[in-house]
């Protein structure tokens, strides 16, 4: 059960809350506007209204006057400022631009040919839009409190993270293994070398003001402030996605090969046993039907609460299909994967996760086969933007001089399925369950801790 420890130590005072770097869009021309005060610290300059900053020749082009970054202070803990046509939902099926607000201070840096824009923000701050964009902010208490709790754990899980790999002696962190015969490749947030955690899916999404927090969400922040879950004395990296499928994955099979105990396969229901979804055939049955869990639910109050409007447009996480033609998918994955395989013959799991996410996949082709992984590389190199999850099993209708016709995918849940089930987690709120008992489910071992 997570429960309340005690502290080694006093609380840091509320002061010493820590304020996150986040990288917010990478842009040649940041079209910004104040709306109240704010500092140019570089000269003192007292701003206000709408502004400009262009990347040119290596430089930032600001006011006339060339930087390689810029920084801007708020007049006031109140002040804020926008930023005109934010890309949000990268690379995803929804992606589109927004017009975005945001509180505390705005940093502008010369990354490559572009300049990349930062918002320095209190960390309770930052939380209060995570809570409101990863989800509704009208979403019941308990799992607003829930989510609060693992957002905060995870970022800073993440910037203890990033001073570990900053060390200089610290040995080299690797993502990517490629041969001859396979490319095994994982996408964390270790590329964000600027900014601790960037503002979209790829971390957690933080869309400023603009989410405008409820009152209720404001509450949930200010009643779990300081909040961490921990395991073994260490901050838990509390991962999470949108539907699991009904069984969580380990983290092992998505990431790197460390296993955490705290994130590992569960059934997301009151039940304990499920099938070993590393077995193909066991994989099958349990994809090709719906079995009863927390997230296999069309209860439209329950998912209006948990998905904001832009992912109420996807209505069949807890079990999907998508179907492809010999020529659409023989030219997709040439173009997503950058290979040639030729005419498609096969797709071939090679290896599952627990939740029955494909770790490796084998793509047969009539020139060549190769194998790739994991979760995420397959999702990407099989659709346009992202499958919804890699935990699918193929079904092929023959055609001519052996090539498959049609290959029909059907598969469970939307995400990599590893940690807290957004949409399992919010059922779960719905059912009268607290903040607690959510975070004991799909969080075992882990226990609550207060650290400022």
């Amino acid at each position: 059960m997570v429960k309340k420890v005690k502290e080694g130590s006093a609380p840091i005072p509320p002061s010493e809350a820590p304020s996150v770097n986040v990288g917010i869009m990478t842009e040649k021309l940041v079209t910004f506007v104040f709306n109240e005060t704010y500092v140019h610290t570089q000269n003192g300059e007292f701003l206000s209204g709408e502004h400009r900053a262009l990347f040119v020749n290596g430089n930032i082009v600001f006011n006339g006057k060339l930087y390689d970054e810029l920084f801007f202070e708020p007049s006031s803990p109140t002040a804020s400022f926008d930023l005109k046509a934010v890309t949000i939902g990268v690379d995803f099926h929804w992606q589109r631009k927004e017009d975005q607000r945001f509180r505390g201070a705005l940093d502008m840096v010369v990354s490559g040919e572009s300049i990349v824009v930062i918002n320095q923000v209190d960390v309770e701050e930052y939380l209060s839009s995570v809570i409101s964009s990863e989800m509704s902010a009208t979403a019941s208490a308990e799992f607003l409190k829930a989510h609060a709790v693992i957002s905060r754990s995870w970022l800073l899980a993440q910037m203890e993270k990033n001073n570990r790999l900053n060390d200089e002696h610290a040995p080299a962190y690797q993502t990517t293994y490629r041969t001859d015969e396979e490319l095994i490749r994982w996408y964390d947030r270790e590329d964000h070398t600027i900014f601790d955690v960037c503002a979209d899916d790829h971390c957690q999404r933080y869309q400023g003001v603009t989410r405008a927090s409820t009152p209720l969400a404001t509450e949930v922040i200010r009643e779990t402030r300081g909040e961490i879950l921990v395991h073994d004395g260490a901050i838990c990296d509390t991962r999470f996605s949108k539907c699991c499928g009904g069984i969580t994955e380990k983290f092992e099979h998505v990431w790197e090969p460390v296993p955490h105990p705290y994130l590992t396969a569960l059934r997301d229901s009151r039940e304990d046993g499920f099938p070993d979804l590393r077995i193909e055939a066991e994989a099958g049955k349990w994809i090709r039907t719906s079995p009863a869990a927390f997230c296999n639910t069309q209860d439209k109050d329950i998912l209006s609460q948990v998905l904001n409007n832009y992912d109420q447009e996807t209505t069949d996480f807890y079990r999907w299909q998508v179907a492809y033609s010999q020529e659409q998918l023989s030219e997709l994955i040439a173009r997503k994967s950058g290979i040639d395989f030729g005419w498609i013959i096969d797709l071939i799991p090679l290896r599952r996760g627990a939740s029955g996410r494909i770790e490796k996949l084998k793509i047969l082709g009539s020139r060549l086969s190769y194998t790739i992984g994991k979760e995420l590389e397959i999702r990407r190199t099989l659709s346009e933007t992202h499958l919804y999850s890699s935990a699918f099993v193929i079904d092929k209708e023959p055609g001519e001089e052996g090539f498959p016709r049609r290959f029909i995918l059907t598969g469970a849940g939307w995400g990599h399925g590893v940690g807290l089930c957004q949409i399992g987690a919010a059922v779960m709120g719905a059912r009268g369950y607290d903040y607690r008992q959510i975070l004991a489910h799909y969080f075992p071992g882990a226990e609550i801790e207060k650290r400022y």
